[in-house]
């Protein structure tokens, strides 16, 4: 009994060991050099390969078996393995664009030329040909992609118009998680996002996006995809340096370091960090022109030739007076006060530390359950503009993340935390240190006293500034250290937020259940808690917390011999302050041809946007007399304020009256009918066709058109009304006698509220893409976008559409991956023509602009080294970007990474 029990054990353990088989083998790129991070799987066996281009792989079978070699951006080869000493050598082939999978536009894998929606994607072979001095700068290259550029470390990405800096009509996500600031509901560019040494690829949406990923994906949405520890380990660096070259602030060295570190401990767990640090220069705003006001327009006029001087980039000129308020024997003169230069309030000094990390664990060594646990923080020193400059200093961002995938699903969860850590308001930060050395009341009274005797502008100025504090001395550093650590509501210029939320997810495949067709479901969560002490928010005496639900399901489904293809999907989100709102979706794929690479679609869909938080709770002082008024039910019975009229009495304005008392404009004092803020939304009609053209043997074309029509509801935009400080709405929509008294003295309040207009708006647009290679090697891109807002400006005459887009946008791109031995190029040049910018800021024209950026870059196998040397806005003529901003100059960089 005992030898036959061993004779099975024998058995057994033969045939055990006999199954196993190791087999090496080498990877190379298309220029035969080693390819590192090749995914090769047989069955359920798997390997990576390395720096060398090296991968060992254990299978379970026996001679013959099939192995795939994959990365993304390449064509997936298989190769038969037949004995042990069979020499294995693979080279990886760049993929067609459209040809490659992404996920976003259904959240299940496709190819881009499949894709029911318009798609936008960049790869890690897209990265390492960037000409931007980072991948994200880079997006900026892609059809239908706009930038808004603030500075070094912080750009906007938005795409179909509608969008100043804080774009909350666009979401942002890394590996599931929205980037955004919770106080503010827009992402700040990548300040919170992914290393370049650690991005697996970019999809971005433009267009409505609501049926799959809720409210606020109105313009689009954006998704980055971070490299996983168990199929890219080892570690990899960068050095990047250069200049940023501006008339304003000269020339100016910047740095920029990171370092990615992942390790496979085994088939179980996994783990990687990310830090990366940058110091750089802002780009100077020092646009010294006259304006009629916050938000208003550019006009003639400078310090020296206009009393009323209010310059755009000049802070604390914003309080003026009349001279015949004060003695009736003066002149009808408005004076303001005398400003400091933005400069003079910052030091344009930023920086950014950003680290994340994850544990990455496979309870049953494969990718059937993945858990991850990940980290991210983000620290530094920037610039913002919204309605008005900040300097934001020592700002903070935390997110925590726990993530459970699988083949068909995942259950997520996050948090988001921020803290503006010393940030404040420029222009409150000049008013208060003009109040700080001489009171308002008291200088104008100075002021007309000398002008009342020599008629001098500039005496009486002289006289009531004796005791200005002087930048650059020890009394105005103290004094402006004051004012911004004291809060914007009491009297100084801080901003102390910590707002965060919570937000929870999932998603369920049932592709592998259900076979007559893909079905997904899925649902999310979030709840926000509001904390800005009241500097933002009104929420200085009781805390605000508010939550939104959401639920959506999506149908695919492949007929005539998987020629046609039909989606549909729809989504229901509930948030505390609204209605719900329900999202469809319907689109149809058609392919045609006998390798069925032409591809024609056609689509309708919804979005909608819930009001984001500032746009439903806003209380911000924005100017000497103006509020920036959140205008949800809620907020609008918990504003309350108190105003100093011109004699120094003070009263009292609630929400209500902002809404129950305001009148059009101070020329035209009719009452103005605004409505609580509602959700805006949106239905889009969309048409496209991607096709993939055989010019030659040698050679294909890659063809991508689309065009688009938008039709709004409810568009939320900003509409400025004035609300006497006393007095009431007569019975015939004018103001009642006392409040005729109070806009005759000046005492008035000025409010920015966040409203829907009735006005029809639409808009429309196409996008036309193409990519071939050209002289054999070369590649040649180029993309054109047209597009056109539609709305009649005189049937909501107060109401800022906020568009900010040009009508035309052509992109060329032409480079080399290798044009003799590892060197290579690359060149984008893009253009614009001019178009109308408007914000609660500025109105003004942006100019036409030609940006050319390229970049030289040669490869260094022995050290498994890249160096890349490039510039941007190589042609030196500084371009705006939005008025107030700094003018964007040029970059001149170097970079070295290892291991990419």
């Amino acid at each position: 009994m005992f030898k036959k029990l061993l004779s099975i054990l024998f058995i057994a353990c033969s045939v055990s060991f006999y199954g196993q088989t190791t087999i090496n083998g080498k990877v190379y790129d298309e220029y035969l050099e080693p390819f590192s991070n090749a995914v090769v799987v047989s069955g359920d066996a798997r390997a990576t390969s390395n720096f060398d281009g090296n991968f060992t792989l254990t299978v379970k079978q026996n001679f013959p078996f099939e192995i795939q070699v994959s990365a993304f951006g390449y064509k997936t080869e298989t190769i038969e393995v037949t004995s042990k000493d069979q020499e294995i050598n693979v080279i990886l082939k760049e993929n067609v664009a459209l040809d490659e999978v992404v996920i976003s536009a259904s959240r299940s894998p496709e190819r881009v030329i499949e894709s029911p929606v318009t798609i936008e994607r960049m790869g890690e072979i897209d990265i390492k040909r960037n000409t931007s001095p980072s991948f994200y700068d880079g997006l900026v290259n892609l059809k239908g992609i706009e930038s808004r550029e603030a500075n070094y470390g912080f750009k906007s990405i938005n795409a179909r118009g509608f969008s100043t800096f804080d774009n909350t009509r666009f979401v942002q996500l890394v590996d599931g998680v929205e980037t955004s600031i919770p106080a503010l509901n827009f992402s700040a560019g990548n300040l919170v996002g992914l290393s370049d040494l650690d991005v697996k690829n970019v999809e971005i949406l433009p267009g409505a996006s609501s049926a799959l990923y809720g409210a606020n994906a109105f313009n689009g949405i954006l998704l980055m995809r971070s490299k996983n520890p168990f199929d890219h380990a080892g570690i990899s660096t960068y050095i990047k340096g250069g200049v940023m070259s501006q008339e304003a602030a000269g020339n100016n060295a910047f740095y920029d370091v990171g370092i990615r570190m992942a390790y496979k401990f085994n088939n179980y767990v996994a783990g990687k960090v990310n830090l990366t640090y940058f110091e750089a220069e802002e780009w100077h705003a020092d646009d010294t022109s006259n304006t009629t006001g916050i938000g208003g327009t550019i006009i003639e006029g400078d310090r020296k030739t206009n009393t009323d001087y209010d310059g755009v980039n000049v802070y604390g000129d914003e309080v003026f007076y009349n001279l015949n308020d004060i003695n009736a024997a003066l002149p009808l003169m408005d004076v303001s006060r005398t400003g400091y230069d933005e400069k003079d309030l910052t030091n344009y000094n930023s920086y950014n530390l950003k680290f994340d990390g994850s544990i990455h664990v496979r309870p049953w060594a494969n990718d059937a359950l993945e858990i991850v646990l990940n980290t991210r923080y983000s620290r530094g020193d920037n610039m913002y503009q919204g309605t008005n400059r900040f300097s934001q200093k020592g700002y903070f961002i935390e997110q925590y993340k726990l993530e459970f995938l699988g083949k068909n699903f995942f259950v997520r969860g996050y948090y988001t935390g921020n803290d503006s850590g010393q940030s404040h308001d420029l222009r409150f930060a000049a008013i208060a240190l003009n109040e700080k050395y001489n009171p308002s009341k008291n200088w104008f009274g100075e002021y007309a006293t000398v002008f009342s005797t020599t008629g001098s502008d500039q005496q009486a100025r002289d006289y009531a500034n004796r005791n200005r504090f002087v930048p650059g001395t020890a009394e105005f550093k103290n004094a402006l250290e004051e004012v911004i650590n004291t809060p914007i509501n009491k009297g100084g210029a801080a901003i102390k937020d910590q707002t965060s939320f919570y937000h929870a997810d999932a998603n369920y495949n049932f592709r592998d259940i259900i076979r007559w067709g893909e079905i997904q479901v899925g649902g999310s969560y979030r709840k926000y808690d509001i904390n800005s002490n009241g500097t933002l928010f009104t929420d200085e005496n009781s805390g605000i917390t508010f939550d939104m639900v959401g639920a959506y399901s999506q149908i695919q489904k492949k007929l005539l011999d998987d020629r046609l293809k039909l989606t549909g999907s729809v989504r229901y989100d509930k948030s505390k302050n609204f209605e719900g709102n329900f999202s469809p979706r319907l689109a149809v794929n058609y392919s045609l041809g006998q390798t069925k690479n032409h591809i024609l679609r056609a689509s309708y869909q919804t979005g909608f946007r819930n009001p984001s938080i500032t746009e439903q709770y806003f209380g911000l002082r924005s100017g000497p007399k103006k509020y920036i008024l959140g205008t949800s039910n809620e907020n609008i019975g918990r504003f309350s304020t108190t105003v100093r009229n011109e004699d120094g009495s003070t009263d009292e304005i609630t929400g209500s009256d902002a809404f129950g008392k305001s009148f059009e404009s101070l020329s035209n004092l009719v009452k103005v009918d605004v409505d609580p803020i509602k959700p805006e939304q949106v239905t889009s009609y969309e048409v496209g066709y991607r096709s993939i053209i055989d010019l030659n043997s040698k050679s294909l074309l890659e063809l991508d058109i689309n065009g688009y029509y938008n039709q709004y509801k409810n568009f939320v935009a900003f509409k400025n009304v004035f609300t006497p400080n006393y007095g009431d709405v007569a019975s015939d929509g004018t103001p009642n006698a006392e409040a005729q008294t109070a806009f005759a003295n000046g005492d008035y309040t000025e409010f920015v509220l966040n409203t829907n207009t009735k006005a029809a708006v639409d808009s429309y647009g196409i996008g036309i893409g193409l990519n071939t290679k050209v002289f054999k090697t070369f590649n040649f891109g180029a993309n054109y976008t047209y597009t056109k807002l539609v709305f009649d400006q005189s049937t909501d005459p107060t109401f800022k559409s906020g568009f900010n887009t040009p009508e035309h946008q052509v992109k060329f791109m032409f480079g080399n991956q290798n044009l003799f031995n590892n060197f290579g190029f690359n060149v984008n040049l893009r253009w614009q023509n001019e178009f109308l910018w408007q914000s609660s800021f500025l109105d003004a024209t942006v100019d036409a602009r030609t940006v050319l950026d390229a970049q030289m870059n040669y490869r260094v196998p022995a050290i498994n080294s890249r160096f890349k040397i490039g510039g941007t806005n190589l042609t030196g003529k500084e371009y705006m970007v939005a008025p107030g901003s700094g003018l964007i100059g040029s970059m001149y960089y170097i970079s070295w990474t290892i291991n990419d």
